[in-house]
């Protein structure tokens, strides 16, 4: 579920500092953190990041990090974009993108870790092509993370999870972590940082399912 669009978002979002312009985002692959934030520090990325609540309370927390949210809704950037220049952090930036052309735009194993959180499940069967957890994705994610990069993914939809589980089969990852119940999970809960969802659907009681995989080294996506 995405905001209502609002009037005048895309161009206040074109203007601002925080976004990377999509006409030069192409120019960055490879060199994200040397030439956007001048330094060789960590990239971390959250595709789909909704209002930016996780990724700017990340940002907050590890200032050693680089950190870049993609969001391909202007409406709901938007939000993040506020966030962050009501509270200015100087490790984060934006992309207003579809997730399809991530390749197009971090170079190989330029990644280090990748943030999935309740994503859009595409219920329909005809629209798995579509989920951000399927085999094609996670094969585009192979190419821009580095050896043992990470991914960590988060959903209330169980049959969405169920679906991103059974697409690891046969892939190059390790998986490091899953549970079906993470704010019950005293190993997979540490250090865990909410996205606005997933406040909202923990506090109506809906188990959150999680996985955390590693990209095997020296391993090529099939």
């Amino acid at each position: 579920m995405r905001l209502k669009n609002i009037k005048g978002s895309r161009e206040y979002i074109a203007a601002s500092s925080l976004v990377i312009d999509e006409d030069v985002m192409a120019s960055f692959r490879g060199c994200w953190k040397e030439k956007v934030f001048g330094n060789e520090n960590p990239l971390q990325i959250e595709i789909g990041m909704g209002k930016g609540k996780f990724i700017t309370a990340l940002a907050a927390l590890h200032p050693d990090v680089n950190y870049i949210g993609i969001e391909k809704y202007s409406s709901t950037l938007l939000r993040g974009v506020q966030k962050v220049e009501e509270n200015p952090l100087p490790n984060i930036r934006f992309l207003r993108m579809d997730a399809e052309g991530i390749t197009d735009i971090f170079g190989e194993g330029e990644v280090d870790r990748i943030y999935l959180n309740f994503s859009d499940p595409w219920p329909k069967d005809r629209h798995a092509k579509r989920r951000l957890e399927n085999k094609l994705f996670l094969k585009k994610y192979h190419v821009i993370l580095k050896d043992d990069g990470i991914i960590e993914f988060k959903t209330d939809n169980v049959n969405l999870f169920d679906f991103a589980v059974e697409e690891l089969k046969g892939e190059p990852w390790k998986v490091l972590g899953i549970t079906r119940d993470l704010h019950h999970d005293e190993k997979m809960n540490v250090n865990n940082v909410m996205t606005e969802y997933e406040e909202k659907f923990s506090a109506m009681g809906n188990p959150i399912y999680k996985y955390v995989i590693e990209k095997q080294k020296g391993a090529t996506g099939s």
